[in-house]
């Protein structure tokens, strides 16, 4: 597996970075933490699943710019988990790695609904350029530059977050879980999707490291107004009020 991005290919995948939100679904957690690690260092937000039936129930529930998925994967393999997609009529842009090259694989992958195949190994500066590239054909899935929910604004590309125009000093992992908030919209986040999108899966499910971030978050959304724009919904979760 070559990961780089040197010299002008780098300069080039920068100037042309706009923030986007990608899943990426693969088992190897080698490559899955490289991929992360080059898209996150490129300010696009990743959130993970290693098998294809996490990555399935994902892309079906929540909405991303790209899905970047591995063909072979444990649960339900990684061209079943495209057709699904498409059958479900999620028409995500979608990138298929595979270590499979020969044509009928690629012409497998494409006619199942993928956007593009890349055989491994690749360099990563081709994986960022095929991503820019597929989201170039698809104008109806530019990338959500900014979200508002009520009088809370969040600018994706300037990583800030504004209430009545107010800004607000997040911390990455505050911002994080704004994000997921806001992306979400009225709907109920639970503990367990903070702790799947902003920490990864690695945390006991008994800690209160969700509690005391999303504390931090409240204090600094509450201070200088009278409501507390996030609302606790309870023995669920949490949600944006939408008169926030």
């Amino acid at each position: 597996m070559r990961l780089t991005m040197i010299g002008r290919a780098a300069a080039a995948a920068e100037q042309e970075c706009v923030p986007m939100r990608v899943l990426l679904i693969e088992d190897d957690e080698e490559i899955a933490g490289y991929i992360e690690q080059g898209l996150v260092e490129m300010r696009h937000a990743v959130n993970r699943a290693a098998n294809g039936r996490d990555g399935l129930r994902l892309g079906l529930t929540e909405e991303f710019d790209v899905i970047v998925l591995d063909r072979m994967l444990p649960g339900i393999e990684g061209i079943d988990v495209v057709r699904r997609l498409r059958a479900a009529e999620i028409d995500t842009p979608i990138l298929v790695l595979t270590a499979k090259g020969g044509v009928a694989d690629r012409v497998d992958g494409l006619n199942a609904g993928a956007d593009d195949y890349l055989v491994k190994p690749f360099a990563f500066s081709e994986l960022l350029a095929r991503l820019t590239a597929v989201m170039r054909r698809r104008p109806a899935n530019e990338p959500v530059m900014r979200l508002d929910v009520g009088d809370v604004a969040m600018d994706l590309i300037r990583r800030e977050v504004t209430r009545a125009g107010k800004q607000l000093p997040l911390q990455p992992r505050e911002f994080a879980m704004m994000e997921l908030l806001m992306r979400n919209g009225g709907n109920v986040v639970t503990r367990a999707m903070f702790l799947e999108h902003v920490w990864g899966c690695d945390f006991d499910p008994q800690t209160n490291i969700v509690d005391s971030n999303l504390s931090r978050l409240r204090s600094k959304l509450r201070e200088g107004f009278a409501d507390d724009p996030i609302e606790t919904v309870r023995g669920e979760g949490y949600r944006m009020r939408a008169n926030a």
